[in-house]
């Protein structure tokens, strides 16, 4: 055991400009080779406000903290700083301690670790942790698989070279893909999967003991953008449900999925099993494909019409539905012959659901139950693109404007 714990402290540098100051994380002792040694690591982060109050003895100035010794600062921008700062320290002081706790008889088990080969390691979490996740979890594990082998150029990654600054090398990388089936890099959001994909295989490697420290904390995560969420209004899905459709199947299966928000794979999967009638109304039970969450979803007598004419238990509801690779071009030739040029996919059906749902008057938390989203803030997104309650909150303050303040606003009307 070691004879003292290794203790990190936040503290601050001057700089070459006046009033700025960097941060500075200073952890001591950490031991190299056996010997105590003061270790400094840059935050990479400047203030210029702190608030300094006098030490105990003399009249040296010190920064004030507050009773969990964050820096204090008189700007909130600083002082988010700080406590970023603050959780730097908390994620390298964990890694000390955890490290501080080895005896003598892990330590040769530890030492062993540290030369097994990453790549494999990540490879058997994808068949230990995801054997029935979703196709796109799966995919991007199994990519960042490949980008791993690429990136070392088929060597292994022995654990104790992964550090922060092997973690951003790895980021740049695959920022910096090219897309396998087009020309140009990946996408943002595709990269965004991927890292996550890289990270979450690093906390497990050091909650199972082959790191010594949580990396993925170390490295900020690359944003995810949101995209634009292409959906139908109430007039288009009138025109798209009049319109005949080469495949009949499609056309069913589209509008049970506007009636329902359902998902392509779910409604593909759907038995006349899945259907139950309690006390007059039709309930879908189902086991979400992208989830695996068991929902109890009542439907309409509408969406329970549009099923056809039911038939033995084990049958599927839409037999003959293409898959997703193969269902766009019937499905593009389908809208654009009612009449619509936009670019909708099968899954905007769900948008529309959505978005027709909570521009009728339906509750945010009951539509986020009827998508089956876990958390309430994933529906909220559909909320940004209602447009008709924007329109409605911005006419519902309506004031009388007398003769002379309308002679005061008619020059900037004419210069607009």
């Amino acid at each position: 055991m070691l004879s003292r714990t290794t203790r990190c402290t936040v503290v601050l540098r001057k700089t070459e400009c006046s009033n700025v100051w960097r941060l500075i994380l200073l952890s001591y002792p950490v031991y190299v080779n056996g010997k105590p040694k003061r270790k400094t690591e840059s935050v990479n982060r400047i203030i210029s406000t702190p608030i300094w109050e006098k030490c105990p003895r003399g009249s040296l100035l010190k920064p004030k903290r507050d009773k969990y010794g964050i820096i204090q600062c008189r700007s909130k921008e600083d002082q988010y700083t700080c406590r970023y700062a603050d959780h730097f320290r908390m994620v390298r002081q964990q890694e000390y301690d955890r490290i501080g706790i080895l005896n003598d008889t892990e330590k040769p088990q530890s030492r062993e670790r540290d030369s097994q080969d990453f790549i494999m390691y990540y490879k058997n979490a994808i068949r230990k942790y995801h054997p029935e996740s979703d196709e796109r979890t799966l995919y991007s594990w199994k990519r960042v698989a490949q980008i791993l082998t690429e990136y070392s150029k088929g060597s292994s990654i022995p654990f104790n070279t992964i550090d922060a600054s092997w973690l951003t090398g790895m980021k740049n990388h695959i920022l910096s893909l090219e897309c396998s089936n087009r020309k140009g890099r990946v996408s943002h959001n595709t990269a965004s999967h991927y890292f996550s994909a890289l990270k979450a295989g690093l906390r497990m490697a050091y909650v199972d003991g082959y790191l010594s420290s949580n990396v993925s904390e170390m490295v900020p995560n690359i944003t995810f953008r949101q995209g634009r969420r292409e959906s139908l209004t109430m007039d288009e899905v009138r025109k798209l449900v009049r319109t005949p459709c080469e495949y009949d199947v499609i056309r069913r299966a589209s509008i049970f999925s506007i009636l329902t928000g359902m998902r392509h794979c779910d409604i593909m999967t759907l038995t006349w099993s899945n259907f139950v009638n309690i006390d007059g109304i039709w309930r879908v039970d189902f086991t979400q494909h992208k989830t695996k969450a068991v929902e109890y979803m009542p439907i309409s007598n509408t969406a329970y019409s549009v099923c056809g004419p039911r038939k033995e238990p084990g049958r599927y509801v839409f037999e003959g539905l293409p898959e997703p690779s193969w269902i766009s071009k019937p499905l593009k030739k389908w809208i654009e012959s009612a009449g619509i040029t936009r670019n909708i996919t099968f899954h905007s059906f769900r948008h529309t659901f959505a978005t027709l749902q909570l521009s009728l008057g339906t509750d945010i938390y009951t539509v986020s139950k009827m998508l089956g989203h876990s958390k309430v803030t994933t529906t909220q997104i559909y909320a940004k693109i209602v447009d008709s309650s924007k329109v409605a909150a911005a006419n519902a303050i309506q004031i009388e404007i007398d003769d002379e303040i309308q002679k005061a606003i008619e020059p900037a009307r004419r210069k607009i």
